[in-house]
C-alpha cells in the first residue's frame, strides 16, 4: 500500500525475514475504521507469510505513537450498528495479533493514548522511549477502555489497569509503563531503542518459528474467548459513543485542539 500523508496509511515491508509493519495517520496516529482494518490484514497477512519469522510494528512521524481511536470518525457515528462496526476494529487488531504465530516487537517512539495503549498491551514485546507516556482517556469522554480492557489487564494486571481507566487524564511515564509489564524496555533515545529492536528482531529472525509459535500460544493461554468478548466490548462501546455526553465531551476536546 503506497504512503499518503494526507489520509494516513499502513504498510509493511520484509527484509531478512523481519516484516516491519508501519501505521501512520497526521492526526497524531489516530486511527478511523479503514486503517484498523488495514493494519489487522497486514499482521494476518505476515503471520502466514512463510518468509516472516518475527514482526515489528510501527508507527510513523516523530511525536505521538498512536493518538487511539479516530475523533473525526466518532463524531459521525450515527447509531450502534456504526459505533458497533468502528470499535470492532480494535478488536479485529488485537485480535490479529493474538493469533498470530510469530513474534510481534512493538517500536513504542512516543505518548500512547487509548487504543494506542491497547496496541501496546497486544504486541508480544514493547520497546519504548523515556518520553512514552501512557493514558487511558476513555472515561473522559464517556466510553470506556471495553475492547482494549483485555489486552492491557493482561499485560499489567487488574491493579494498575484499573489505576489507567479511573484517573483518564493523568499521564503514567514510561517508567510506570515498565515497572507494570507494559514495556520490556525503555530507551534514553530513539537511537537506542532502534538498536535493541534490530538485535532482537535479528535474533529472533534466526530462531525456529515452530518453537516461538508454540511459546506463543502459552503466552496468550487463556484467551480463546476474545473474538466474542471484544465483539461485546465493541457492542458496549458502539452504544455509549452515542450518548450525549460522549458527543459534548469530543466536541469540547476538538475545539480545544483546534483553538
Amino acid at each position: 500500500m503506497s504512503k499518503d500523508v494526507i489520509n494516513g496509511y499502513v504498510t509493511a515491508e520484509t527484509h531478512n525475514h523481519i516484516t516491519t509493519i508501519e501505521f501512520f495517520h497526521p492526526q497524531s496516529n489516530s486511527l478511523p475504521h479503514r486503517l484498523l482494518s488495514a493494519l489487522a490484514h497486514e499482521i494476518h497477512t505476515a503471520g502466514i507469510d512463510r518468509d516472516t519469522h518475527v514482526i515489528v510494528l510501527r508507527s510513523g512521524g516523530e511525536r505521538a505513537f498512536c493518538a487511539g481511536a479516530s475523533f473525526d470518525e466518532l463524531t459521525q457515528i450515527e447509531n450502534k450498528e456504526k459505533g458497533y462496526q468502528f470499535f470492532s476494529g480494535f478488536a479485529e487488531v488485537i485480535n490479529a495479533m493474538r493469533k498470530c504465530p510469530k513474534m510481534i516487537i512493538g517500536r513504542i517512539h512516543g505518548k500512547c493514548v487509548g487504543g494506542g495503549v491497547g496496541l501496546a498491551a497486544a504486541v508480544d514485546y514493547a520497546i519504548a522511549v523515556d518520553g512514552a507516556e501512557i493514558k487511558l482517556s476513555e472515561l473522559a469522554i464517556g466510553i470506556g477502555p471495553f475492547v482494549v480492557g483485555p489486552a492491557v489487564q493482561r499485560k499489567i494486571g487488574l491493579s494498575a489497569f484499573s489505576q489507567l481507566s479511573i484517573d483518564a487524564t493523568m499521564w503514567r511515564n514510561a517508567d510506570w509503563a515498565r515497572r507494570k509489564g507494559l514495556f520490556a524496555e525503555c530507551h534514553p533515545s530513539a537511537e537506542s531503542m532502534d538498536e535493541s529492536i534490530r538485535r532482537l528482531s535479528h535474533q529472533l529472525s534466526h530462531s525456529s518459528p515452530e518453537t516461538m509459535h508454540e511459546m506463543k500460544k502459552v503466552f496468550w493461554q487463556g484467551t480463546d474467548d476474545w473474538d466474542e468478548l471484544l465483539a461485546k466490548r465493541a457492542e458496549i462501546s458502539g452504544r455509549l459513543v452515542l450518548s450525549h455526553f460522549t458527543k459534548e465531551a469530543i466536541s469540547k476536546f476538538k475545539t480545544k485542539a483546534t483553538s
